[in-house]
Formats: C-alpha cells, sequence, structure tokens
C-alpha cells in the first residue's frame, strides 16, 4: 500500500504484527490513509483502529472529516436508490433480493462514476497537500444532493457526528445515534451490545413515538467494521420491534473476512430483509493471536510516567462564550434529529462562529482546536467549519472514553493524552476520560464545546484545568442538552 512515511500504525505493527492490507479503493484512498493503530486497555481488543478522518482521537481538518462523512452519504444514497455498490463491499449493480446481503465484490460501475470527481482531491487531503480540503469540500457543495426519506443510526461514541454527516448527505433523513448517557423518563426503543469494546451497551432513547415508528430504510453508520458483530447484533435487536425491508450499513472502513460477510448474509435470510454495505475502503485486518496479551506487557510497561487523573481542584482561567442557540434545537441525535432542526441549525451556524472568531481575535489564536465531548461531535464539527471559513486554521476532535496507550513517536497514532475526571453523568458511573493528540505545542486555543449537563464544576476542576495547565487558553461553549423553547 502507498501510504506516506510514516504510517501512523507501524509501531504497532512491528510490535503486535498487527497488519491491515488494502482492496477496494474507489476514492483514492486506502485503508492505511483511513486508519492508524494504537494500543488500548481493553482485555477483549488489545488493538483500535484510529480513524485520520473522524476527528475523534486524531485532530484534523474539519473540512477533511465533514467531507469523508458526505462521502459516505452519497455512497449510502446510491444503495437505498437502488445503483448501490460501495468501496469494495456491494450487492449487484442493480440491486440485491429480499432477504439478501452484500459481500466484497468488484465496485460497480455507478459508483466508480459517483466516485471520481471527488477522488483526487480525497486522497491529496488525507497526504495533506494544502489546499486539497478546501477543493474536496468546495466539489461536494457543488454537487446535487437528491433528498431521501431514510432514518439514520450511527453509534456511540465515536461514530455521532459521521452519522449526522451521512444524514446531512440525504436531506430528507432522521436521525438518531445510540447513547450510553441515560435519560430519566426515556424507556428504551433498542438495546444492543458491542462486544469488543470498553463500554459495552448501546441505548436507543428517541424523544417521540413516531421517529422510528414506520418502515423507512434504516441506515447504520459506524466508523469501522471489523467482524460486523455489533451491527448483526443492532439489526437483530431493531427488526424484533419492528421489521424493515431495507437496511444499509455506512462505514469508512471496511475490514470483514469471508466468514463474517456470510454471518451478514445469514442475517438477511433470518430476516427477509435487504442487507447492503458500503465503505469508503475496505480491506483485511490481520491480528496474531499473542497480541493481547503482548498488548497488555505493553500498556504495563509503558503506562508508567503518565500524570494520574487527579487534578487539582483550582479552576482554570477560562473565557465563556455565550451562543444564541436556536429555538427548538435539540444538541445532537441523542434522542433525535429532524430535517427542520438541521435547517434550523445551520441558519445559526454564521452567527454563533462569528462570536467565537471574535473571542478567539482577542486571544490573537491562530491555530485553533475545537473540541467536542465524548457523544457531542457533530455541532463542535459545524462549528469548527464555520470558525475555518473566518480564516482561522482550525483542527477538530473530541474526548473519549476509550483508554488508549500514548507513545510519543511519529509511527503511533496516539502521541499524547490528557486524562481528566467525566464530568457528566455517565451510565455505569464516572472514571477517567481522555483527550488524545491536544498537547504539545500544536495550539494557540482552545474551543470545548459541551452541553449544559457536562457543564459541571468537575468539568471546570478537570478538563479544562488540565488544558489550562499546557498552557492553552480556553473558551468554553455550552449548549442546551434539550431543545430550547420556541420563541
Amino acid at each position: 500500500m502507498t501510504v506516506t512515511a510514516p504510517w501512523p500504525g507501524q509501531w504497532v505493527a512491528d510490535r503486535l504484527g498487527v497488519t491491515l492490507s488494502g482492496m477496494d479503493r474507489p476514492l483514492g484512498a486506502d485503508v492505511a490513509h483511513l486508519a492508524g493503530l494504537a494500543v488500548r486497555r481493553n482485555p477483549r481488543r488489545a488493538h483500535l483502529l484510529v480513524s485520520t478522518v473522524l476527528g475523534k482521537h486524531i485532530p484534523a481538518d474539519p473540512r477533511l472529516v465533514y467531507s469523508a462523512g458526505r462521502l459516505l452519504g452519497m455512497l449510502a444514497h446510491a444503495a437505498l436508490t437502488g445503483g448501490q455498490a460501495s468501496a469494495g463491499a456491494s450487492g449487484p449493480a442493480s440491486g440485491s433480493a429480499s432477504g439478501s446481503a452484500s459481500g466484497p465484490a468488484s465496485v460497480s460501475a455507478s459508483v466508480r462514476a459517483l466516485a471520481e470527481p471527488f477522488a483526487e482531491p480525497f486522497a491529496a487531503a488525507l497526504r495533506g497537500r494544502p489546499g486539497a480540503a478546501a477543493e474536496l469540500r468546495r466539489r461536494l457543495d457543488a454537487a446535487p444532493r437528491t433528498p431521501y426519506e431514510a432514518v439514520v443510526v450511527g453509534y456511540a461514541e465515536t461514530a455521532t457526528a459521521l452519522g449526522h454527516c451521512v444524514a446531512d448527505t440525504l436531506v430528507q433523513a432522521r436521525y438518531l445515534h445510540s447513547t450510553r448517557r441515560t435519560d430519566t423518563g426515556i424507556s428504551p426503543y433498542g438495546r444492543f451490545e458491542e462486544e469488543h469494546s470498553h463500554a459495552t451497551t448501546h441505548l436507543l432513547l428517541p424523544g417521540t413515538d413516531d421517529l422510528l415508528g414506520d418502515d423507512l430504510p434504516m441506515v447504520l453508520v459506524d466508523d469501522e467494521l471489523s467482524t460486523g458483530t455489533t451491527v448483526i447484533n443492532t439489526i437483530r435487536a431493531l427488526h424484533s420491534v419492528r421489521a424493515r425491508r431495507h437496511y444499509v450499513v455506512a462505514s469508512l472502513i471496511d475490514l470483514r473476512g469471508p466468514e463474517d460477510v456470510e454471518r451478514m448474509n445469514a442475517l438477511a435470510r433470518e430476516t427477509g430483509a435487504r442487507v447492503d454495505v458500503v465503505a469508503l475502503a475496505t480491506g483485511r485486518i490481520s491480528v496474531p493471536s499473542q497480541a493481547i496479551e503482548e498488548g497488555g506487557r505493553l500498556v504495563a510497561a509503558l503506562s508508567e510516567g503518565h500524570e494520574p487523573v487527579g487534578i487539582p481542584a483550582e479552576a482554570a482561567p477560562v473565557r465563556r462564550v455565550a451562543l444564541e442557540w436556536p429555538a427548538g434545537v435539540p444538541s445532537g441525535g441523542r434522542h433525535g434529529f429532524t430535517p427542520a432542526h438541521r435547517a434550523r441549525l445551520e441558519a445559526a451556524l454564521p452567527r454563533m462562529a462569528g462570536g467565537i472568531a471574535g473571542e478567539l481575535r482577542d486571544l490573537k489564536a491562530r491555530r485553533v482546536l475545537v473540541l467536542g465531548s465524548e457523544e457531542l461531535m457533530y455541532v463542535p464539527l459545524r462549528l469548527a467549519l464555520a470558525l475555518g471559513d473566518s480564516g482561522a486554521e482550525v483542527r477538530y476532535s473530541s474526548t473519549t472514553r476509550s483508554p488508549v496507550l500514548a507513545v510519543d513517536d511519529p509511527g503511533y497514532a496516539v502521541r499524547t493524552r490528557l486524562a481528566f475526571p467525566a464530568h457528566d453523568v455517565p451510565a455505569g458511573g464516572a472514571g477517567e476520560r481522555y483527550a488524545y493528540n491536544v498537547a504539545g505545542g500544536r495550539f494557540d486555543a482552545v474551543v470545548v464545546v459541551v452541553d449544559d449537563v457536562a457543564d459541571t464544576p468537575d468539568l471546570t476542576s478537570g478538563l479544562l484545568s488540565r488544558l489550562s495547565r499546557e498552557g492553552l487558553p480556553v473558551l468554553l461553549v455550552s449548549i442546551p442538552a434539550h431543545p430550547p423553547e420556541e420563541r
């Protein structure tokens, strides 16, 4: 595979023997362009695929992050409308019969043609060529979008914004993401397990009965498919509540092997539904049997010297930025996000970003990180996009509950780690949370975006204090977790 050296997975490949190999890449991006590798503290799976276009562990250009989600949405749209195929995982170009599932096949000519205008700037943006991300975004904004009515479901915590971007592309899609934050008074519509994760249980908590209450096609969005087990668990759980005729699984990368594809085929036969899979790139991952044991040894040997989570309680110097949040708009898709919500948010974004940009100018901050908070990823991404339009050099990422070993090596995906206590009310109780690749003098200021449930004293004494101790001026943006009253 052709990857600009050093590949941010080589360190893990050398020590654990985990390897990625590419297959189809219609958008010019191999799986190794789209992901690096790290080692995590997890007895179920030692390695972590670290996306370069998700804006989670690696601060990324928000134009590239949003464009990757839009490109995935275009492939999902093709699958929904019958010109279905994907970057390397598709059924017949004419569509497949009920009770079938897509498997590895050559990418259809229709999707190749769909991808062609975007492949060159996308691949160039991944390599960091100046101006490529802006050109990619320009081409996507100029491309026509045909509205399609569907239900899009994203997976917490990593794919919450990615699912939003797919829904944006479909225009008329309703959106809901799974959550690990419980809300009193809302009964779960569905519950499913992500068996290899550090936090396994996902809840679906739609705020209205009609959000998922019909037979619209469902698009399930995640950042990577390793085995497809989580998706299979999801479809089984949701299909038992309300049967649907068509599911589309949309992922940045698809690493399933033949046995995994057959399990998806079996699910389609079991449910009688059509199940299509689309991805920006496909490949294979090879994990030696001793990787978990070796990963545990590496974590034990290299974790010394990491700063403990106990942080002094003194308040960090923080400048709050008050936004005039649009009435009736939720903070994201935890309880549902509709096309009407999207339109109101987009109308308000220039004004809200303008207020933040003014504060950044006062700080003389040129290199800016917009930092989301766990599941709250979409609004920070859209604010980061709008801030970039104001002339700042903006990168975007999010905090996470995923415990990852940090290694300061150019061949490793997670170079630095900031640890701090949880500051919202998560299911399963409090614990450590992390911000990766933030330290080290890369930024002049950080814009931290949280919802008001997470805007607590623990936020001030934890994450904000931790950032200030890195010498980073902090702007805090707190938005309503639930839609404010109509005015």
